[in-house]
């Protein structure tokens, strides 16, 4: 387990890089730096960064500063609750440096209504419990009214953490917890150095349901490749069928040249599925899926159907009509539904049959002679511009 330089200078504020979609609204936190992992051959953030843990106190500033900023804010507040951007320009002009940055932070949850809180960067249930029990309390002392306080945690690091420390953190106010399974296939956990194994996705995904908290576990269509797309499908499927979380979030593969994974897709190694063959893995997938309640989500724009979500067992029949519809549609309409679904024309599949909207896809897939032979080269390019 990685440690916090116990000497280490306070700079200010920080924030990481990224978070999940489902947190746009959140406050974030900076627990701790970077990936302790960072090895995921699909993965392009943090790569030649260094993992550390913020000590405690730092969090704790980044906190208070939050707070201070806050407060600051509500009393510039009309009874309507807004306030004037000149107001915000003279407070500004008083502050400098990193707690600009805290104070930026503080406005956007601000005006998000400052609902919930997700604890950064990639792994942050890495630091001893008590630590975070600590931060948890601090939170709640400042922002009491928070409905959500989330992180992101890797199964291996959940395995390792004892259920009598889990459900202190769930009672400190940890209510969410947001897991990569992305696989529970063996074979393709190896593949893509995932780190970790079936058996300790289930273990974990138990633990954290368990505890009283919410679990949201990702899945990502595509990672087996053509080889492995079947294991892939069903044995992940198997594994969330144990778990039964509460979310089941889709997040389509997608292959930039930063990942170790564009090298074994490069040289033919590793062939990357077609959205066709894609919508079949779905499919399967869904089809697997017994005995659960969990909410299927997909809530990102590298998935090629927005609209295949719902909760378990009622919505299956809906969803999985998405997708069939989509496999039986002519090669040219699903071609034009694929090009407008990835430049954000299409939310829905019905959306293609708008005349309008098909006709501007139509002219484009003219434009860059897109045809159904060669439409799969054009979404890997349009892919990779939104990792």
């Amino acid at each position: 387990m990685a440690k916090s330089d116990k000497k280490e200078e306070y700079k200010g504020f920080e924030q990481g890089p990224i978070r999940p979609p489902s947190e746009a609204y959140s406050l974030l936190i900076r627990v701790s730096r970077n990936c302790p992992w960072n090895k995921c051959a699909f993965c392009p953030v943090y790569k030649r960064e260094r993992f550390s843990l913020r000590p405690v106190a730092h969090v704790k500033k980044d906190i208070d500063a939050v707070a201070r900023h806050v407060h600051s804010l509500r009393e510039m507040a009309d009874s309507s609750g807004q306030i004037s951007k000149s107001d915000i320009d003279a407070y500004m002009a008083e502050i400098f440096g990193s707690d600009r940055q805290a104070f930026h932070a503080a406005l956007n949850w601000f005006a998000a209504g400052m609902s919930s809180i997700f604890l950064q960067d990639a792994n942050s249930l890495i630091i001893k419990p008590a630590d975070m029990v600590d931060i948890l309390a601090h939170i709640k002392a400042h922002f009491p009214w928070v409905a959500r306080i989330t992180s992101y945690a890797r199964s291996h690091t959940i395995a390792r953490i004892s259920e009598g420390e889990l459900k202190e953190i769930a009672a400190a106010g940890l209510n969410r917890i947001h897991i990569g399974m992305e696989s529970a296939s063996d074979e393709v956990l190896t593949l893509v150095a995932k780190g970790t194994t079936k058996e300790q996705h289930v273990k974990a995904g138990k633990k954290v349901v368990n505890a009283g908290m919410e679990l949201s576990e990702y899945v990502m269509p595509g990672l087996g490749g053509r080889a492995l797309s079947r294991s892939h499908a069903t044995e992940t499927a198997d594994a969330l069928n144990q778990i039964n979380p509460h979310f089941i979030r889709l997040r389509t593969l997608a292959i930039p040249g930063s990942v170790p994974l564009y090298e074994e897709f490069r040289t033919g190694r590793f062939e990357k599925l077609t959205d066709y063959e894609v919508a079949e893995e779905i499919l399967l997938f869904l089809e697997t899926l017994d005995g659960i309640t969990s909410y299927i989500k997909s809530d990102h724009i590298l998935n090629l159907f927005e609209e295949v979500e719902g909760k378990l067992p009622e919505d299956r029949e809906r969803m999985t009509r998405v997708i069939r519809t989509f496999l039986e549609m002519p090669p040219g309409d699903r071609m034009r539904y694929q090009v407008g679904r990835r430049l954000g024309y299409f939310r829905r599949l019905e959306d293609a049959a708008d005349p309008k909207a098909r006709a501007e896809i139509e002219k484009i897939s003219k434009s860059y002679a897109i045809t159904p032979e060669n439409v799969d080269q054009f979404i890997d390019t349009m892919m990779t511009r939104y990792i």
